[in-house]
């Protein structure tokens, strides 16, 4: 009963802002158009189409807050104005109640929570859809203390989560049965990728391995901190991590009253993005300027704090190979290259012609150069990218979008800090270092070292795998071996006999030249 009470009132919230209109007008049924009209009566329509999805979301509720955020990095379906409204959206909940978080920690450590914290502050410093975070003082197994936060998981969560999906999974099969526009737009597949991103959010412990995966990833790097996290004290409902003290990076008046360099602050995070997509394959895809802060301790002054690791995004070394000789292609704008990429990398239907593609790629980026190439945006160009590959039935892979998606928001952070960065200027000497570490004589000894040990345990037993071989072999096929080693054979005796004999004719001209040397004198 309580899902189809949810139901309607989400089905009233869609009419009431008037959000049949991004839809209907591709559906074939007449009828709904009169229906809705008649429901919807009285309604005013004033504001832009973004804007009124953008309100009807957040009176949904955090989940559909949530799916909104997801559903604004996805460029390569949405129309920009509507993209650019849900990219508003902010989980504007309010916090839940101090007890129930106490509850949680004690329930998830089984133990009290004095026991765990010498302090523990009631009152939430964050609070989001998902969790909300408070500062606390942990005892360590020496008897130290260290000052953390801890990130409890909101209560709840899973069922409300369940439910909410399960109206959208049938609100997408609807519009994909009425919709021929909706079909293109794969509304459950969307829905589908959204149930995996929420349930990943919802385990506590995914995040902080992500946490830890990156600060081991950025050791030495000495440009961002990234939170310790206190493996004895998590748990899929609670993590506590090192506390860190920073300013939000959208406080740039207080960083330069503090003496940060806010260009090389734009430039460092140019270097920590690629750093993380060209080196590591494993970046930070969640970089809103919530959710970074700069040190002002004198020991690490000017650098990153990141923080929230709950969407993490991975590349294979053929997505990094394919990013990088894209981008190189990019540069020379040699188009046909990049249209040669997508199709050699399986996204294209192979029978695509080569120069159709190119030309849509050449309409798409030459634009773009006709500028200064500080106001070239490298996600712009992606994007684009992604939109006209619909007309070629591109498959665009989730981690690209994800990709994108940061790489918007490093840029967006970046000419905030410095109005002239040149994206492109400071990407393409790493792009090139990159790409000739690839292919040049330290990768080939990087792989041989790699690989030493399986070709060394491999070495020894290679006789016997041969020896097993032949004997295994039809007899036919065994004289065809043995035809090939015949053959071998006498391509060694006559490659010995050339030897030999161009051996034996150095040695006779070597001669004739010390008797006529003898003779002279």
């Amino acid at each position: 009963m309580t899902r189809y009470l949810r139901g309607a009132f989400i089905v009233w919230v869609f009419l009431r802002y008037g959000l049949d209109e991004l839809v209907l007008n591709s559906f074939q049924r007449p009828w709904l158009h009169s229906l809705a009209r008649i429901l919807s009566f009285g309604r005013r329509l004033d504001a832009p189409r973004g804007q009124r999805l953008r309100e009807a979301l957040e009176r949904l509720g955090p989940i559909f807050v949530k799916f909104g955020q997801v559903m604004s990095t996805r460029r390569d379906l949405l129309p920009a104005d509507v993209a650019d409204e849900l990219a508003k959206l902010q989980d504007r909940v309010p916090p839940f109640d101090s007890k129930i978080a106490v509850a949680t920690i004690e329930r998830a450590f089984r133990r009290p929570l004095d026991a765990i914290f010498a302090s523990f502050e009631r009152e939430p410093v964050a609070s989001a859809s998902i969790a909300q975070v408070h500062f606390a003082t942990l005892r360590d197994r020496q008897g130290a203390t260290r000052e953390v936060a801890v990130k409890v998981l909101r209560p709840g969560m899973l069922g409300v989560i369940e439910n909410d999906l399960a109206l959208m999974r049938m609100m997408a099969g609807w519009m994909e049965a009425l919709s021929y526009d909706a079909k293109r737009l794969k509304p459950r597949e969307v829905v589908a990728e959204f149930d995996k991103y929420l349930h990943d959010e919802l385990d506590l412990l995914r995040e902080a391995s992500n946490a830890a995966q990156l600060r081991r990833n950025m050791t030495g790097l000495d440009l961002v901190l990234i939170p310790e996290m206190f493996w004895d004290w998590c748990h899929p409902e609670v993590i506590v991590m090192e506390r860190m003290y920073g300013v939000p990076i959208s406080q740039s008046e207080r960083l330069v009253q503090a003496g940060v360099d806010l260009r090389q602050l734009a430039r460092d995070g140019v270097t920590i993005f690629f750093t993380q997509v060209f080196r590591d394959g494993f970046f930070h895809a969640d970089m809103h300027p919530g959710n970074i802060q700069v040190s002002l301790d004198p020991a690490t002054f000017g650098r990153y704090i990141s923080l929230d690791f709950g969407i993490i995004g991975t590349l294979t070394e053929f997505d990094k190979e394919y990013l990088a000789q894209n981008f190189n292609a990019f540069f020379r704008r040699d188009y046909k290259r990049v249209a040669e990429l997508h199709i050699e990398s399986g996204w294209v239907p192979p029978h695509t012609r080569v120069d159709e593609l190119e030309s849509a790629i050449r309409a798409v980026c030459e634009p773009y150069f006709d500028r200064p190439l500080k106001e070239i945006s490298l996600g712009m160009v992606l994007m684009r990218l992604f939109q006209t590959s619909r007309r070629f039935h591109v498959e665009i892979q989730p981690q690209l979008v994800l990709l994108q998606k940061t790489l918007l928001n490093i840029e967006g952070l970046g000419r905030e800090l410095d109005p002239d960065l040149d994206l492109w200027a400071t990407a393409k000497p790493f792009l090139e270092r990159w790409m000739l570490e690839q292919v040049g004589p330290q990768r080939l000894l990087d792989e041989l070292r790699d690989q030493a040990p399986r070709y060394a345990k491999l070495l020894p037993d290679l006789p016997r795998l041969l020896h097993d071989y032949l004997r295994r072999k039809p007899d036919h096929d065994r004289g065809e071996l043995q035809q090939l080693i015949e053959e071998q054979r006498r391509t060694n005796r006559l490659l010995q006999a050339f030897l030999y004999g161009g051996v034996g004719f150095a040695l006779g001209l070597l001669a004739m030249q010390v008797l006529v040397r003898i003779r002279l004198f």
